[in-house]
């Protein structure tokens, strides 16, 4: 049966999930679900009518960690305000900013954070979401209100998404009463629990997935991370769970004044952590902690823009995988929006520790860029909990097809193009087209609601700044 031109897409090189591989046609269902995968294929007229990438095409790339609101004061922080300026001082910045944003901004914010994804190669998101309540710190008559607005702006965008209420409850470990500036994050666990069954309808109605996210240690109780954990076992088994873990050094002196242990040697202690949880960061652990972390299956959730924008430090990506550890990539507070970039600044961090090149090679996959995308491909889609981990049958159609006549990729093999971008080129200029579940999102690097939303973002930002 020849191909459906609508449902189908031929691409002279194409990364699948063993590897590189010539003459590639992917076909998908109505549902944007692949059917079929085939290499070899010639360009005869089995293939009339199919569209042909004009470059290597990729699977998309999942964003395990965002936190939309942030991207509008990304680059707003850069100065000296504490003799010592650090992640905690940084988070007073943001404190005074979620305190200003409405229901309307936020949803302005989040449509165009999720296009610029699409424009530069995520075709996923997960977004670790705390901004639950009023400016006051009141609950709206739907309790669900900015949580809507996030689905809707991820609608509207085109881009998959996970959505991972936060349930956020104290200030510091041992239950600390929570701070002023931390009201519109608070939930009892019950509410949590609520919110999550108000949303499923909704999130079920457009392809989205729902988990739950204890926002740390030090901000869920363990009677209530137990309490949580299994409410959700009872609404969603199989549903993702995402925490900060050892984020910052302080964070780990103060576990271990509280409990006497460190984060994630506490939690893996005291939860039941396995490959539905993504530790996102993980930045400071032990050699133990590495070997023991890996072995339950989660996903390390690396954030590499933003953990050198907050000086958090960088993770041992080495020693993970020579425990076999699982991770992905995320642009946590968007001071980078840009999957090539986080990829770049990944590996160039190991390489400035270790003063060694091409760490994240493997005997498969010596390319660096191919090697690291495959891992990030695979990772990211166990955190997101959807069938979205590479060009293979029974995985979602999301595609990044790369423009092989930039002049950074022009005439290089498909596996040095992809190297190029990573390592060699503006990066996001070097993408042609992106699609979600078969549907075309970009074209020609450009959202076709760009403008419209670059609009509404800059206006909703201004209305904010305006109002501090």
């Amino acid at each position: 049966m020849a191909p459906d031109p609508q449902r189908s897409l031929f691409a002279a090189d194409a990364l699948l999930p063993g590897g590189w591989a010539r003459n590639v046609l992917v076909q998908w269902d109505a549902a944007g679900r692949i059917t079929g995968v085939a290499c070899g294929s010639s360009d005869a007229a089995p293939l009339a009518g199919v569209p042909q990438a004009p470059g290597p095409l990729l699977a998309g790339m999942p964003n395990l960690h965002s936190h939309a609101f942030q991207r509008a004061f990304a680059g707003l922080t850069e100065y000296r305000t504490a003799g010592q300026d650090s992640f905690w001082s940084w988070r007073e910045h943001m404190y005074r900013f979620a305190a200003s944003i409405t229901p309307e901004q936020l949803e302005a914010i989040a449509t165009w954070l999720y296009v610029e994804m699409l424009e530069a190669g995520y075709t996923a998101v997960c977004e670790f979401h705390y901004l639950h309540h009023d400016r006051g710190g009141r609950p709206y008559a739907d309790g669900a209100t900015l949580s809507l607005a996030l689905l809707r702006a991820a609608r509207t965008a085109g881009i998959g998404i996970t959505l991972l209420p936060a349930l956020y409850q104290s200030s510091g470990f041992g239950g600390q009463p929570p701070r002023a500036q931390q009201a519109r994050f608070i939930r009892s666990t019950d509410d949590m629990l609520s919110l999550l069954e108000r949303l499923a309808p909704a999130a079920q109605a457009q392809g989205a997935a729902l988990g739950l996210a204890p926002h740390s240690l030090r901000a869920v109780a363990p009677d209530s991370l137990r309490a949580a954990l299994q409410g959700l076992a009872s609404l969603i088994p199989q549903a993702p769970i995402h925490i900060h873990i050892a984020e910052q050094t302080q964070e780990v002196d103060d576990c271990l004044a509280w409990s006497g242990q460190r984060p994630v040697q506490w939690l893996l202690e005291h939860a039941p952590v396995d490959a539905r949880w993504c530790l996102v960061h993980a930045t400071h652990m032990t050699p133990h902690e590495y070997a023991a972390a890996a072995r339950t299956g989660a996903v390390a959730g690396i954030c590499p823009s933003t953990e050198a924008n907050l000086g958090d430090g960088i993770f041992d990506m080495p020693l993970w995988l020579q425990h076999g550890g699982r991770w992905g990539l995320g642009s946590d507070s968007h001071a980078c929006v840009n999957a090539a970039e986080e990829l770049l600044l990944l590996e160039y961090g190991q390489r400035l520790v270790r003063r060694q090149r091409n760490l994240l090679a493997n005997a498969a996959q010596p390319e660096t860029a191919s090697a690291m995308t495959l891992q990030a491909l695979q990772g990211g889609a166990q955190a997101a909990g959807r069938p979205i981990g590479g060009l293979a049958p029974g995985q979602q159609a999301d595609l990044v097809v790369l423009d092989a006549q930039h002049a950074a990729l022009r005439e290089l093999p498909a596996h040095r193009m992809l190297s190029a971008h990573v390592f060699g080129s503006p990066r996001s200029a070097g993408i042609d087209s992106t699609w979600v579940a078969g549907v075309r999102r970009t074209s020609r690097g450009r959202h076709a609601l760009h403008e419209t939303a670059a609009r509404a973002f800059v206006a909703a930002r201004s209305a904010i700044l305006a109002a501090q």
